[in-house]
């Protein structure tokens, strides 16, 4: 049985690159596949592996003081333990690049929004409370999936919530909950929310993948848009799953993600079997289907 972790630790790494090769080592010994970034501010991963690969990895991280809370988010990897092609752990200027610039940049040890667990969020819905959940994934990521309700700034990549946090400056008196995959986005984002003077903000605690292992097919809507081979994943039963998503060719129900075959555009997209059989053979418009052709 393969294992996929997700998690992620905002704290102070001396020397990134002795992290980064100590992390690799324990990884190649383990037989763990995926991806990690090492940064001062801290780590940020998602690896495969089967379960008792992946139980020693955290047992492990468990024994160094720097890592002893993460949060760890564990959801079934593939049959074959191919989620990743392979193991890639590098040293980064930042875990989640917003680009900000040494002064200006979001320590989330000293700035962010209150952490709020996912049983108190199920809360809030339950008692009709007035909230705003803004979700700071990319923009091809919601197509599969989100909160009912959300509000998107509209970024096509994290960095450019610099840019977008006017989008939602009529939520500065508002109660505002970020959210995002894991919660590595989230953490950072607030903190932004907060030196930008929004007045009540709270992150999603363990991020998506935590809401929808408790409480699934509950208040998030279709399926969490993954960086691995999976793509996507949801938890509720297959019968009662929900489909959200769209083709954006001829606007089905599908939650299949392609790339478009232009290599000058490369858009990420949902794209149904009929539209496109093959993977490789999508084009997300008439223009990149001339280019392409």
């Amino acid at each position: 049985m393969f294992k996929v972790i997700l998690f992620y630790k905002y704290v102070r790494i001396k020397d990134p690159t002795k992290e980064m090769l100590r992390q690799k080592s324990a990884c190649e010994v383990l037989n763990i596949r995926g991806r990690m970034i090492v940064a001062e501010e801290g780590v940020n991963g998602t690896f495969e592996g089967t379960l008792d690969a992946v139980t020693k990895y955290m047992d492990w991280m468990k024994a160094d003081p720097r890592f002893r809370d993460i949060h760890w988010k564990v959801s079934n990897g593939t049959e074959d333990g191919t989620a990743f092609p392979k193991l890639s752990v590098k040293v980064r200027k930042e875990i989640v690049s917003l680009h900000l610039g040494d002064e200006k940049d979001i320590d989330p040890n000293k700035i962010t929004g209150a952490h709020l667990k996912p049983k108190d969020l199920r809360s809030w819905y339950e008692e009709g409370k007035e909230f705003y959940i803004v979700d700071m994934r990319n923009d091809y990521e919601l197509e599969s999936g989100k909160f009912e309700n959300t509000i998107f700034p509209g970024m096509a990549n994290f960095r450019d919530l610099r840019e977008k946090v006017g989008e939602i400056a009529h939520l500065k008196d508002k109660t505002v909950l970020t959210v995002c995959t894991g919660g590595v986005r989230c953490e950072k984002a607030s903190g932004l929310l907060v030196r930008e003077g929004f007045a009540d903000v709270h992150q999603l605690d363990g991020g998506i993948v935590s809401y929808m292992e408790q409480y699934p097919g509950q208040d998030f809507k279709g399926s969490l848009y993954v960086f691995d081979k999976r793509l996507t994943m949801h938890f509720e039963d297959p019968e009662n799953h929900t489909i959200i998503g769209t083709c954006k060719l001829c606007g089905t129900t599908s939650e299949r993600y392609v790339n478009c075959a232009n290599l000058g555009c490369h858009l990420h997209f949902i794209c149904c079997n009929t539209c496109s059989p093959k993977n490789e053979d999508a084009f997300c418009s008439d223009t990149c289907a001339q280019i392409g052709k």
